[in-house]
This record gives C-alpha cells, structure tokens and sequence, in this order.
C-alpha cells in the first residue's frame, strides 16, 4: 500500500461458495464502513471481479475512469479516488485480487514503477499460498474481513495539545481507520465523556449515533475523496433532539473531526433503519454499554449495505440480456441484501405461473406449484392478481392466512412480490429466510420497488428470448444436418451457440459434393449475432453452395461471394476458408477471406497452423482478389477449419487460443474423427460464459492414393 502512494488496501480471496469472492484483510480504511463490498461476485462488472475473470490488472487513477468502465462502482462510491487491482494467481491457480486505494490523479495514468510494485507484491502473496496449498492448508476464505490495524494513533504533543484544549470548538483526531487519537477538552465538555475512554476506540464505537446509515456516505467521502465534508448530525439519549454539525478535514496521516452545536437544519437526514432505529430512540452512548453500541453500529451498517442494494440491482439488471441472467441477478444482489436464503420466480403465460427460476428450497417441493392457474388461493398466485406484497414475518403467520398450504420450512419468514411491469403482470417472486424476521416499513418500500425492477427486466428478457428462439430455430434450418458421404475421406461438424447475448451468431460450416466429383469444405463466419447474422449467414451458404455446385474455382467462390454480399447488405461483413479436396488424390486448393488459419494434423501426429494466402474478408472490397494456396492431404492426416470463437478469449492473445487447439489436435486420437470433435469443442462447450458462437469443420483423409 504504501509503496505504491495508497491509503487503503485490501486482499480478495475465493470462497468455498463457487463464484463468490470474499474480502480477506483491509487495512486504512474504517472496515464496517465497507461492508456493502465485502462480498463479490466473479461475473459482476467490478473491477475487483474484473481482475479475476481475465487475470489481467485493472488500473482505474481517477473517478472519470471508474465511471467510464465500472458504473456500478462509482454509484456506490461517487467520491474522487484511485484504484489499483492486480489479480494473485500462480500459473493456472486463481487465489484472488489485491486492492490499493489511493488519492485520484485525474488525466495521469498508473505509473510503471507503481504497476510493477504491485505485480510483484501479487507474485509474492501468490507464491506464499502456493506454499500453504501444498502444505494442506485451505486456501479458501470464510467468514467476515480481518481488519489489519495501523500502529496506534498518537496522542499528539503536548504543545499542540495545549493548543487544541484552548479551542472552543469541540476536536478529534481520527487516524485512516477511524480510530480516536486525541481528544480536546471542548469535545469532553460536549459529549460528557473523558478523553482517556475514547481514546483507542473506533469512533463508532464510540459514538453509536455517528454510525447511523445515514451518516455513512459522508464519512466515505471524507476518508476516500481527500476533500472536507461537512454535514449536520443529531444525537441520541444524552441530549435528545440535539442537532450537532460535523465537519471531517482528511490527509493522507488520518482525519480531524469537529463537533459544534447547531439548531436542527431545514434538510437533514432521517431514518431509514425502521423503527428500531429512530433517529429519537435512547442511543446508549455510555462507554460501559459497549456491546449494546456495537450491535446498533452493526445494524447499522447491514442497512447501509441494503440502501446500496437498489443501486447495483438496478444497474446490474441492465446488462442482464436472458431472463436466466436476470434471476441469478437478483439471486447474487437482492438475497445477501436483505439476508435471505431461499428466492423463487414464476413467470406468467397464459394465465398459469411457471417456476423459471429456485434456489434455496428442498429439492421438488416447489414442482407441486408449477403451472398453478390464475385462480388458485396460493400466496404467489394473489400478490400478482392484487398487485400488493405479502409479508409473513413467520411461517406461523403464512399458515394461518392459507390454512393447509404446504410450507417447506416451520421456521422462517416469506416475502411475496407481484411482478409488474407497466401495468402489466410479468409473475411473482417469493423470498425466504431461515428464521423469522420483521419487515420495516422502509424494507417494504425497497422490496416492493425492487420487485418492479424486476419485472421490467423480465419483461424485456422475454422479449429477447422469443428472438433468441427465432435466431436459433433459423441457425438450427440454415446449418446442414448430415455431411455427404464420400470414400477415402470422414468429415465431422460441430456448432456451438454463445451463452451471453443474443447467443446465435452467423458461424456456419458446410460440405459440398461438387459435379466434377471433388468435395468442397467451407466454413465462415458473418459479423453480429441475433436474426440478421443468421440470416446472412443462409444467404452465404446458399451462394457459396450455387458456385461450388457450378464447378468454379476456390477464387471465384470466394470472389463470387463477397460480390453478393456487397449487393445485398453493404456495410456487413464476413469471413470464410473455402477448401475444393480431390478425395482420391488428396489434392487441395484453398482460398481465404480473412478467416483464420486452418490446422493441419500429419499422420504421425506432427500438427501445424497452415500459412495459406488469403484476402480482406468478405463484403469490404468489390475488386479484391483471393489467392489460391495448394496442399496436399495424405492419408491419415487430419484437416481442422474453426471460427475465432473457439480460440479466442478476453484479455488472451488468439496466438494463445490457436497454440492450445495445435496442441489439442496433436494429442487427439485421429479416429473415430467424431471423438476428436467432441474432445477439440468440449473445453469451450463446459464454458458458461461463452461470449461467441463457434463451428468447426474436420476432415479426415482415410485412403486413396498415397
């Protein structure tokens, strides 16, 4: 942290909970002032889970930055400040994240010496788990962050003391946790309490009524942004009503905080922790009640985290595209929100609701609910005919308002939300808690506001699936469904659809037995995805096929294809490998349109990435010219065509992805050729997050001439 200027840093660890990232230690920084952040999910757009996904750093010097990549970060942190993360790994093993925070340094990017600093301090962490991994030492995190202190705040000297105790204004010294340093006489005076009991302590530890979530942004402010901050705040039993202004001035060595009496202001802050948490509740600020101060503090800061939540729901929902996508949103954003443990959707379609999405429940128990008509008396069947929310503080409370409905659980407490989005039913969301549990007036508002976010996300991922559908029951005609048959040569197809967007895209592969006895491979790739691509993709095939059909050339198919495609829809664009092989002499000749290189497999097991000659790709340039490259297909040997989706991944260099297929192609068996298929596409078929559709294209040369 502080080789690189940082203020705060903070180490990220995996969880036993698969994609769940926990924050380990944090240091320089007040840690429940974090508490929204200390879990982290690996597929949400943070640049914490950024740097794990990629395995790449992500340096952030400036809040304009951070907005521009992160959103969801700054909405929840809109203050000025830099941000480092570099992920701890060790070859293939991904321990974490390491975070530096520090001051913004607007328009000046992170150094090299500081990158360097903190690439090597990630090294070292990474190889100190290493060591603990193969000692049999979990690797794993669990449970809450460990706070790693600073050395003691000092107490000051005594001239500056002096100084200070002759001020009127009551004074604190804060160091960069929150810790209280010194303590002027002012301030004992005002809050009637000696120096020595404070000194040592977290402020809100101390002083349980500056921990109220309202509170909470403004101390972030001042201990991240490096401005001062001032705001009113009112305090609890020993002066009932008492309105206090608050002023925060921060450096890099910790913060001065002043307290000054003030009449209650025209706007101030009120409560939104429900009615335990009154801003005119008797607030035990006696030192001797310091459990009692802890748990309120506590509470406190689990309803900051709640506060937050509509937030990053709300921005989080819209980049969720499936209505799969938008479940496990509010799985990973509303249960830890609001500490649920069991969440469940019903999608409407012609008056039935469907299960869509569960989790948390007994296997099967909630089968018995799919389908339910309109008209059944079922709890989730009336939030959505009533359009209110129902909330059973107890499973007690549910049974008797539905006497003899099954229950999962006997103890615990249910949320039912209607899901409507403008004015019209989407389904109905049920939450539930293992124990049971009040709803606060302002947890109802959130719930109920929520639940309408999540039906117009619902609303529009339907939409796009009904696309999706189209877009892949077109694919699913426009593909061939069986390969000729030829003797002396095997060929063997696969297409795998993406799992992020509109999924389908124009990747295509075909076969075509020629009039002149020789057999053309093709495979191409059109630009986008959805309807249009594979759209294009069929208009692609069928030109390809009528040339090939007619005897032309490998030159003039590709030539041929790219006039078309210019004709039909300038301004889209594709690539294409198209092979004419003589099965019986294993000749080939070849043309490329800005596809990538194909891979050849010898019979000995040798396998290299081929240099064929090729031109830009299709529908960019009327005159251009594909040059013919001729090869020669021996038996035993083994001819691979892919599109990029199956070598390429995000933040990874296609040279990499193409070196791992070599690879795979060369420790693959060479028949049954469908095996090496299914082995060559299976490493991205068990990828959930497959952001491009893929094909790929073997033939084998079984015989013929030598």
């Amino acid at each position: 942290m502080e080789a690189v200027g940082g203020y705060a840093a903070g180490v990220y660890l995996r969880s036993p909970t698969t994609g769940l990232l926990l924050m380990a230690v944090f240091t320089g920084l007040p840690l429940q002032l974090f508490r929204p952040w200390w879990r982290m999910q690996v597929n949400r757009p943070y640049p914490v889970a950024e740097a794990y996904r990629s395995g790449q750093a992500v340096h952030l010097p400036d809040a304009e930055s951070a907005m521009r990549r992160f959103p969801q970060l700054t909405a929840g942190l809109p203050f000025p400040f830099g941000s480092l993360y570099e992920p701890v790994t060790a070859g293939t093993e991904r321990f974490g994240v390491l975070v530096v925070l520090r001051e913004a340094t607007p328009g000046i990017p992170v150094g090299t010496a500081d990158r360097e600093r903190l690439r090597g301090a990630a090294e070292q962490l990474a190889a100190d788990l290493t060591v603990l991994a193969a000692a049999g030492a979990r690797t794993l995190w669990e449970g809450d962050p460990v706070g790693v202190p600073a050395p003691p705040p000092e107490a000051g000297a005594e001239g500056a003391r002096r100084a200070a105790d002759r001020l009127a204004q009551a004074v604190l010294s804060l160091d960069r946790e929150g810790r209280i340093g010194y303590v002027n006489t002012a301030a004992e005076d005002l809050l009637g309490i000696d120096g020595p009991q404070l000194r040592g302590r977290l402020l809100w530890e101390a002083l349980p009524w500056l921990g109220h979530p309202a509170y909470e942004d403004h101390f972030r402010a001042g201990f991240m942004s490096g401005e001062p901050v001032h705001f009113p705040a009112r305090r609890g039993r020993h002066a009932p009503g008492q309105w206090l202004s608050v002023d925060l001035y921060p450096a890099a060595d910790g913060v001065t905080l002043t307290l000054g009496t003030s009449a209650k202001p025209a706007y101030a802050p009120e409560s939104r922790a429900g009615p335990d948490m009154d801003a005119d509740a008797d607030v035990d600020v006696d030192v001797d009640a310091d459990m009692d101060a802890y748990e309120d503090l506590d509470a406190s800061a689990d309803e900051a985290s709640v506060l937050y939540r509509p937030v990053a729901l709300a921005i989080a929902l819209t980049e969720a595209i499936t209505a799969r996508q938008v479940s496990a949103v509010v799985t990973e954003e509303l249960l830890p929100a609001f500490g649920g443990r069991q969440l469940a959707i019903y999608l409407l379609d012609e008056r039935h609701l469907h299960l869509a999405w569960e989790t948390g429940f007994p296997q099967g128990f909630l089968d018995r609910f799919d389908g339910v008509s309109l008209d059944v008396r079922l709890p989730g069947v009336e939030t959505l005919t009533t359009g209110r929310p129902l909330f059973f503080e107890s499973m007690q409370h549910l049974a008797a308002a539905y006497p003899g409905i099954p229950l999962d659980a006997d103890v615990g407490a249910r949320a039912f939300l209607p899901l409507i989005a403008s004015g019209r039913p989407v389904g109905s969301c049920i939450l539930g808690f293992d124990a049971p549990r009040g709803f606060s007036p302002e947890d109802r508002t959130v719930l109920t506001a929520l639940a309408g976010l999540i039906a117009q996300a619902l609303a529009r991922a339907r939409r796009y699936d009904s696309e999706v559908e189209l877009a892949r029951g077109l694919q699913s005609a426009l593909l061939p469904h069986r390969l000729p048959v030829r003797e002396h040569v095997d060929t063997v197809g696969r297409y795998l659809p993406g799992t992020q967007g509109m999924d389908v895209g124009g990747d295509w592969y075909d076969v075509v037995e020629t009039g002149t006895g020789l057999l053309a491979l093709v495979i191409g790739d059109v630009q986008g995805h959805g309807v249009a691509a594979a759209a294009t993709m069929g208009q692609l095939r069928s030109a390809v096929r009528a040339f090939a059909l007619s005897g032309s050339t490998p030159a003039q198919v590709v030539s041929g294809t790219n006039q078309l495609l210019i004709d039909l829809d300038p301004g889209q664009f594709a690539s294409c490998c198209y092979m004419l092989l003589d099965p019986a002499s294993g000749s080939v000749t070849a043309a490329r349109a800005g596809h990538p290189q194909p891979l050849l497999r010898h019979p000995d097991g040798r396998t290299e990435v081929l240099d064929l000659a090729g031109g830009v790709v299709l529908g960019i340039d009327q005159e251009a010219s594909y040059p013919v490259t001729e090869l020669q297909l021996t038996t035993g040997s083994v001819l691979a065509l892919y599109t990029d989706g199956l070598v390429e991944k995000p933040g990874l260099d296609i040279d990499v992805g193409v070196e791992r297929l070599r690879t795979a192609l060369a420790a693959a068996r060479p028949s049954p050729l469908a095996e090496t298929a299914d082995r060559l596409i299976s490493e991205a078929g068990n990828t959930a997050d497959r952001p491009d559709d893929i094909a790929l294209l073997l033939a084998s040369r079984t015989g013929g001439d030598p």
